[in-house]
């Protein structure tokens, strides 16, 4: 693509920055907001008898949602522009979760925080970090996207036990009313300061000195999303990326993000406790996630994977065991696990780059994202089953900590076989 020279000198800080802060709480925003429900399991249960079982369809769908929208989520970005794709996505998360208040049936809880909510967070969802990444920086890249990612996942847990103690001390309502405030606060900062790309404002992207014209997207989004779809579905290396990652989202949100709150309160431990042990997990994942990004700038993102991967099970094989150490030993599985909660995006997405090209890299790791949403999805309803059956979460922990050693040899194929079909550039 032709580059041009930038228009307007560049100054000493680059507004990709000011792009990239921006993103950052437009993530941290959207998944607190998709994870707030795991807060609200023991007050569902109380207050209306549902079972863990049934909550977990809701939550199941809410995930999956939040990982299927992803890949049309990059096309509808690309073809209307980031300012006004984050705009719409965090007024539907703001009259969803308001809608929440008034619910008095599963159906309602379904619909509402399944479907309207986990459609709306999937458009600010790690893709999104992936797109601002590819669009505004050519150097540190890998850092920016790490720092991203974080947010993302930080997101999900540091609110908690705010919203925890919502819960107990003003009820389940106080805390959908909050997170809908708090969402629709956050949309005249996004319509004021996000651009869509560095040409927009006559700059080149971070690290270059010439300026990309923006490019002219003629083709239907949704076509885009299911052609890069089609092109991965004949590709080892999409299968490798997106198996690893089903089992990364099974044993993150879909178990622990969802579940160990519950599971705390089997073992004694209060609901705001538990809450707590999960913002302790996502300060870790902010150093742990924005080290990662530092890393793939580095070193082989197949090592980096088989050793995330690796270390993430043997942490999940412990956790049940942790019970008995006490609030210590919970304490110790909270700090390792967290450093490792989603440290795993910025090496995948480098490495969906390197199999279909940069300029795919945010669509195609929007369908390896729709695996990691499909596997947290089957964990979080899966694990209900189990507890409801069981009366414990033994066998769910073992499981994800089993299958993510799989993962971990999964990952050194990744790259090791003849050049991958490749997916046709965006028209421009």
């Amino acid at each position: 693509m032709p580059t041009l020279t930038a228009k307007n000198p560049v100054p000493r800080l680059h507004y990709a920055w000011i792009v990239a802060a921006v993103t950052f709480l437009a993530l941290l925003v959207g998944a607190g907001v998709r994870a707030t429900p795991s807060v609200l399991i023991v007050p569902w249960e109380r207050e209306f008898g549902w079972s863990v079982a049934t909550i977990g369809v809701g939550i199941a769908l809410n995930i999956f949602l939040y990982g299927m929208i992803g890949p049309f989520a990059v096309a509808i970005i690309e073809r209307f522009g980031l300012r006004r794709s984050v705009c719409t996505a965090l007024l539907i998360l703001a009259i969803g979760t308001a809608a929440t208040s008034l619910m008095t049936a599963p159906w309602q809880m379904v619909l509402l925080w399944g479907i309207v909510v986990g459609s709306g967070s999937g458009m600010v969802a790690n893709v999104l970090g992936a797109t601002v990444a590819g669009r505004w920086f050519a150097k540190r890249r890998g850092l920016v996207l790490g720092m991203l990612t974080a947010s993302s996942a930080t997101g999900q847990l540091v609110f908690l036990p705010i919203l925890a103690s919502l819960a107990v001390g003003q009820g389940w309502r106080s805390v959908s009313l909050v997170v809908a405030v708090a969402t629709l606060a956050l949309i005249p900062l996004v319509a004021l300061l996000l651009r869509d790309r560095p040409a927009d404002l006559g700059l080149p992207r971070y690290g270059e000195t010439a300026v990309t014209p923006t490019p002219v997207l003629t083709e239907n989004p949704a076509v885009r999303a299911l052609r890069g779809l089609r092109t991965g579905l004949r590709s080892k290396d999409f299968w490798l990326l997106a198996g690893t990652f089903f089992i990364c989202g099974a044993s993150t949100n879909g178990l622990i993000g969802t579940h160990l709150i519950p599971a705390c309160i089997d073992h004694g431990i209060a609901e705001v406790t538990a809450a707590g042990l999960l913002a302790l997990m996502g300060i870790c994942d902010l150093i742990g996630t924005t080290a990662s990004g530092w890393l793939t700038d580095r070193f082989d993102s197949r090592k980096l994977l088989a050793w995330y991967y690796g270390l993430r099970g043997l942490s999940l094989i412990f956790l049940p065991y942790s019970f008995d150490l006490s609030f210590y030993g919970l304490s110790l599985f909270a700090v390792f696990y967290g450093l490792d909660w989603i440290a795993t995006v910025p090496p995948t997405v480098q490495l969906a780059g390197k199999s279909f090209g940069e300029e795919n890299a945010a669509l195609m790791f929007g369908w390896i994202a729709a695996a990691h949403q499909i596997g947290a999805a089957s964990a979080a309803w899966l694990a209900g089953l189990v507890r409801t059956d069981t009366g414990t979460y033994l066998g769910a922990f073992v499981s994800a900590g089993l299958l993510c050693l799989v993962a971990a040899l999964m990952a050194g194929f990744v790259g090791r076989r003849p050049q991958e079909p490749a997916l046709r550039p965006m028209p421009a």
